[in-house]
């Protein structure tokens, strides 16, 4: 991941050169646009427009770095930072904006929740039940669709919304670094920020409705402020020196991509090395980054 340090602090060039030589390939390569086309759910494409209506209205979007056109239509892993309830929506408005239809490796109580959940599971996404007695057979699915995946899949390497005070990339796990590994796949590295300012983090979970009046009283619902969402594409992360099952080799890849997540954030975000700007009193920050520069 070698541009990510260059970018210019605040990138916010959505229509560069880069960006558009790996579309006007696309749209030359009618074969393979079409193959990939007909593989993204109907459903799904249809819920990534409404998404990208939603996220024009909550903010700003801005897009930048690409993933390459070599591994578009091809297995792919993409790990991002976690730093809200809304980023997720905001990563989907981002790859549709250069073409692309991601799928989520998601909670089991996503995929079994009425209404959402059938629509999800329509959408190809991947499921996983962390300490589950079959989280080690999702485990083995999860890499075979991998393997097979004409899609990107995006996966959380940090488990959660981070909890450190700043809001940088926890330590989180090596799931997403095993399943690369595994299934041989290269890793895209995303950093996002700003999709925090949209909807107050509120609580773990929500049982009642005393857990959704902080996020009824969060931005979302504030019409005179649209904050900027910033994601950008990082270089393929090398994991060329690691092996799947080699003692050791998840961590040091899990560390490959954490960092590499953390140094595509830090441009983003330059005007807030520190703490964010804007203050969420439901989020906890009771959590360490080991990424954070200067630690």
């Amino acid at each position: 991941m070698t541009l990510i340090g260059k970018l210019p602090p605040r990138a916010e060039n959505t229509c560069t050169h880069d960006m558009l030589r790996p579309m006007v390939a696309l749209r030359h390569d009618r074969k393979s646009a079409k193959r990939r086309t007909e593989r993204v759910p109907l459903i799904w494409r249809t819920i990534l427009a409404l998404d990208h209506g939603l996220v024009n209205v909550a903010g700003r979007l801005r897009v930048s770095g690409n993933v390459p056109y070599k591994l578009r239509g091809k297995p792919l892993l993409m790990a991002a930072n976690h730093i809200g309830v809304f980023d997720a929506f905001v990563l989907m408005a981002a790859c549709r904006r250069i073409g692309l239809a991601p799928r989520f490796m998601l909670a089991g109580g996503l995929l079994d929740a009425p209404i959402v959940g059938p629509a999800l599971r329509a959408s190809g996404h991947l499921r996983v039940d962390r300490g589950s007695a079959s989280a080690v057979t999702q485990f083995a699915q999860a890499a075979e669709a991998l393997r097979t995946s004409t899609s990107p899949i995006i996966v959380y390497p940090e488990g959660r919304i981070s909890h450190d005070p700043g809001l940088w990339p926890e330590r989180g796990k090596t799931g997403a670094a095993r399943l690369a590994l595994s299934a041989n796949v290269p890793v895209i590295p995303i950093s996002q920020w700003g999709a925090h300012e949209a909807v107050y983090w509120g609580t773990e979970t929500v049982t009642g409705l005393a857990d959704i009046v902080p996020l009824a009283r969060s931005g979302l619902t504030s019409p005179l402020r649209r904050p900027t969402f910033r994601v950008h594409f990082g270089e393929p992360v090398d994991l060329s020196e690691f092996k799947a099952g080699r003692p050791g080799d998840a961590v040091k890849a899990h560390a490959a991509i954490m960092r590499a997540i953390t140094e595509g954030l830090v441009p983003l975000r330059a005007d807030e090395p520190d703490l964010p700007r804007f203050h969420d009193p439901t989020r906890p920050t009771d959590g360490h980054s080991p990424w954070r520069p200067g630690t």
